[in-house]
């Protein structure tokens, strides 16, 4: 990311044709704050950074640039046309002829019948849309539209977060370091390991505290870090005292240069109770490996209650309740997520009123990536053993019930006032208006996590968002899009900027704009259903 003073790029993407409409779309002619810009610059107020962009160049975030003088939004607003189970655009109802008496300054515009049903069955999406900044201007788009018979009204920004972090879950059971370490990128800290969770391991990545607090450097890579993640790219991590890290949103985490392959069917114990009726009759002794629960099948409440009798085996580490073994090993990159190699080496020894020879012994990881059979000898020490068949259905089984290794990436982020101004004169009457679930919040239309208490607080899979809808102002600060969805009257009752709204048609015919499909089947349409709350 480079200082805006800096930049000079060309503006050779103002005339792509990615819609009916052509050229870029005019949000507002910039004059000149000082008598020491050029006549021909002008002064871009999206953002705080305010540069001063050259006629036919962009600024510093390649998302606003100097068309004939004016300040124009260089991207296309992107849309999303709702698809049917057979593939198929789903054509929608017209709008009613009439605009609310409350919208009298609306009109309709003199448009096929056909182009109002395509236009009814998109959704305008923040991707693309511009920012609300200075703060007192309505949003870029405020867009009605007809859904179901209901007039509905869906606000769209790209809001500027300074407030904002990644929450990334890696599903391995390979250790990544310390609890509450550093992670860094390029060398600059950028965030921390968090508390694991189960089969997965955590981090906590961005912030405001490393977009600002620290020097500019890190706050410049920190973002260059976090849009890299919300669109779906691969970013190289290292963690203090731990692992090298790959993480891309969807893609399995490379650890240490070794693709992660599965997450493991659960803890030690769990694989325990879930096999144990398998292992019947066909071992007398199951070890599952884990860096934090080991399970032990004869003294594991399972094998008690299959009258599995004491194999006499001691094992390393702290016992929890019968069959549950703490701090075996240490965390590693070996067997169940410890550093051992060696699956033996956490047996203290054998009771020998207890242990017999020729005691069948299978020792197994969590993932069945790693598993051995043994057999005590007449010193009642384990020999290796070729692993009979029976068995090694069990270990595969195992490996069948771990879901691949897969890297999420989750966006977390508090809108702030230039948010909720572009929706309404007095937001407390928006943040009200989502806890009771009258206004839907989407991010690129894609359903968002809303969290409980004060403000507003979203999270969204950065998978379900359209590719690249991330960018950023040199502040740093990163630009995402959300979207507020709510009946038209209910807009019109919580103080809504009502001269402001748009029809559908009307930013289909005259706004660029570029229409992708509703990619993602899992999603919920934005229009049709409820918010997430916490």
């Amino acid at each position: 990311m480079t200082e805006h003073t800096k930049i000079d790029h060309s503006m050779d993407n103002l005339d792509d044709t990615t819609s009916s409409t052509s050229g870029p779309t005019v949000l507002e002619k910039s004059k000149p704050r000082s008598e020491k810009m050029a006549t021909n610059k002008v002064e871009c107020n999206a953002c705080p950074v305010l540069c001063q962009i050259t006629e036919g160049r962009t600024g510093a975030c390649d998302r606003w640039g100097n068309h004939d003088g004016q300040l124009v939004r260089i991207d296309p607003v992107v849309l999303m046309r709702r698809l049917d189970d057979s593939g198929q655009a789903v054509r929608a109802e017209p709008l009613a002829c009439e605009a609310p008496d409350s919208l009298t300054t609306l009109e309709m515009h003199d448009i096929a019948e056909a182009d109002v049903e395509d236009a009814n069955s998109l959704f305008v999406t923040g991707v693309g849309s511009g920012t609300t900044y200075p703060d007192y201007k309505p949003a870029p788009f405020i867009v009605s539209s007809r859904q179901q018979g209901v007039d509905m009204v869906t606000v769209v920004t790209e809001g500027i977060f300074s407030y904002c972090s990644f929450k990334v879950k890696i599903d391995t059971d390979r250790y990544l370091g310390p609890e509450q370490s550093n992670v860094r990128f390029k060398g600059e800290i950028v965030g921390h390991v968090t508390t694991a969770e189960y089969g997965s391991q955590m981090l906590s990545l961005g912030g405001v505290h490393h977009l600002t607090g620290g020097s500019k450097k890190e706050g410049r890579l920190t973002c260059d870090m976090m849009m890299a993640l919300g669109n779906k790219q691969a970013v190289e991590l290292s963690i203090d005292g731990g692992a090298q890290l790959v993480v891309q949103a969807g893609k399995a985490p490379i650890v240490d240069g070794v693709e992660e392959k599965r997450m493991r069917v659960g803890c030690g114990s769990a694989t325990i109770g879930i096999f144990a009726k398998q292992w019947w009759s066909h071992v007398d002794e199951v070890i599952v490996v884990d860096d934090h629960i080991t399970g032990v099948l004869s003294e594991h409440q399972a094998g008690k209650c299959l009258d599995i009798p004491p194999s006499g085996i001691k094992l390393k580490g702290r016992k929890s309740t019968p069959g549950r073994y703490f701090q075996v090993a240490n965390p590693g990159n070996g067997w169940g997520g410890t550093d051992i190699t060696d699956a033996l080496t956490i047996i203290e020894g054998w009771d020998a009123d207890v242990a017999w020879p020729g005691l069948r012994l299978l020792i197994t990881s969590t993932t069945g990536e790693h598993a051995e059979y043994y057999e005590l000898d007449d010193q009642l020490t384990p020999q290796r053993k070729p692993m009979p068949e029976v068995l090694q259905k069990t270990v595969d089984r195992i490996g069948e019930n771990c879901e691949p290794s897969m890297c999420s990436v989750m966006f977390l982020g508090g809108a702030g006032g230039s948010l909720r101004a572009g929706v309404t004169e007095n937001p407390i009457w928006l943040t009200n208006s989502i806890k009771t679930a009258l206004v839907n919040v989407t991010c690129g239309g894609a359903p968002a996590y809303v969290w409980s208490g004060g403000g507003i607080t979203v999270m969204v899979d950065v998978l379900r968002m359209p590719d690249n809808s991330f960018g950023y102002v040199p502040t740093p600060a990163i630009v995402a899009p959300i979207e507020f969805s709510m009946k038209l009257d209910d807009y019109i009752r919580l103080g809504g900027h009502a001269d402001a709204v748009r029809k559908i048609e009307d930013v289909v015919q005259h706004d660029r704009h570029r229409i992708i499909d509703w990619f993602d089947p899992t999603s919920p349409w934005a229009l049709g259903h409820k918010p997430m709350l916490a």
